[in-house]
């Protein structure tokens, strides 16, 4: 399993709606394109409305690389540049899990 966790931090309101509008059209690209894409959620951070956070697990690293070769990824990573202020991301190393 591959994993990873960003926080995007926006530039303002009109940032957030417009990063929103993308991650609504993403969503469903990567679920009817990416069978090797086990999870990809994104929230709001709770007393951060400017911020939104994305988990990610993927079947290996070789998905997570495909997943960022796809042209909807690729579309929103061009387009999110403009709304954000910055971002962090983490790439995790799993030590145990509670499921199978």
């Amino acid at each position: 399993m591959f994993a990873l966790v960003v926080r995007f931090n926006l530039r303002d309101a009109d940032a957030a709606a417009t990063f929103d509008r993308l991650v609504a059209d993403l969503l469903p690209q990567i679920a009817a394109h990416e069978p090797d894409t086990l999870v990809y959620t994104t929230h709001t951070v709770a007393d951060a409305p400017l911020s939104r956070l994305f988990y990610e697990c993927y079947r290996d690293r070789a998905a997570f690389e495909a997943h960022e070769r796809q042209p909807h990824t690729a579309y929103f990573l061009g387009q999110r540049d403009s709304v954000v202020a910055d971002q962090r991301v983490e790439f995790l190393t799993p030590t145990g899990s509670g499921t199978a």
